[in-house]
């Protein structure tokens, strides 16, 4: 028998251990409080994901799904679809296929092709042989970088890379090729500059072109070597807006202010006007005006002044120079020649 002091510590501790609400209720009511606990319990250790997140998450894979999807689509067409001339489009040996496979081998072959070019190894001779007689050979060699000389890049926001077309390009490249073997030869990658190229010369004016696997990596820095240009250096001019760019060979550079995308230029004009100069006078070695015009910051501007100069000149005093063959270093420089 327990004692009254015995049974009430007793019923104490019970209800300590099993709470005060629980204590008062019927055997079945406690027992579905107590699966209503471990339920809920249960739930605030695995907690089930957000229905809001599982959403987003499902929306930004379908983005970029989506991206990549667009993205090849357009590699397809743009790599893919047939030249095009002022006929419509030119036959191919794709042209039989059905329209997706065309476009899908186009592409393909395209890729292989502009792989195969950054892969090949650069060669010791970038040009070929001059041209044997009875075939016309100009007289000299006209190496154009295209970046900030014939284009400007431009990037924004809304457009992202876009270049921009220098003012004159066209008249530039028309009268140059009467007298000029054309050369593009520039720093840049094959799978841009290609595409400018073919922008800027749809008449075909330049008749080669070299890209950045034909430059030489020198500290940093892709340079111009033109020991591996196979022509004569006395007859081979390289237009280029930094003089880093054919360190071994300073002497063969016209330095030019880069073009910052002005509409007002017309430096592309007066480079006509000298190249124009250089070839009537048949000058027998280009390096002797170029290390001239070096010593100057805007050698456009110089050869302008010299031309300006040579106006006011009377054409008695031009009478007066020694050798007609001397003539060229007045018409060009400014001044005549001292101790031929």
């Amino acid at each position: 028998m327990l004692n009254y002091g015995t049974w009430m510590r007793r019923v104490y501790i019970w209800m300590g251990n099993c709470g005060k609400e629980q204590c008062f209720l019927r055997p079945r009511e406690r027992v579905g409080t107590k699966i209503f606990q471990q339920r809920m319990q249960k739930s605030t250790d695995n907690p089930r994901p957000n229905i809001f997140l599982r959403s987003k998450r499902f929306y930004g894979y379908s983005i970029v799904i989506g991206s990549l999807f667009g993205a090849v689509m357009w590699a397809v067409y743009e790599l893919g679809k047939p030249v095009v001339d002022h006929r419509g489009p030119v036959d191919d040996e794709y042209s039989e296929l059905p329209w997706f496979r065309q476009y899908f081998m186009r592409m393909w072959h395209s890729v292989q092709y502009y792989q195969k070019m950054m892969e090949a190894p650069v060669i010791t001779k970038l040009l070929p042989d001059i041209l044997p007689p009875p075939y016309i050979q100009p007289p000299y060699t006209l190496v154009l970088e295209i970046t900030d000389v014939l284009v400007h890049p431009d990037w924004t926001y809304k457009t992202g890379w876009r270049f921009k077309k220098r003012p004159g390009v066209d008249y530039f490249l028309q009268q140059c090729s009467k007298n000029f073997e054309i050369v593009i030869y520039t720093s840049e990658q094959g799978m841009t500059a290609f595409p400018l190229i073919d922008a800027l010369d749809p008449y075909g004016y330049t008749t080669y072109r070299l890209v950045r696997g034909a430059t030489k990596f020198v500290e940093r820095q892709h340079i111009k070597d033109l020991d591996y240009l196979n022509r004569d250096l006395s007859r081979v001019i390289v237009v280029d807006c930094g003089r880093k760019a054919t360190p071994l060979h300073p002497d063969n550079a016209f330095v030019m202010t880069k073009w910052q995308g002005n509409d007002d230029d017309v430096q592309l004009f007066d480079l006509t006007a000298f190249l124009q100069l250089v070839a009537e006078h048949q000058v027998p070695d280009v390096r002797e005006v170029l290390h001239y015009y070096s010593q100057f910051e805007d050698p456009i501007e110089q050869f302008k002044e010299n031309q300006r100069r040579l106006q006011e000149q009377n054409q008695e005093n031009i009478q007066m120079i020694p050798s007609n063959q001397r003539k060229w270093s007045f018409a060009l420089m400014g001044r005549s020649w001292r101790g031929s």
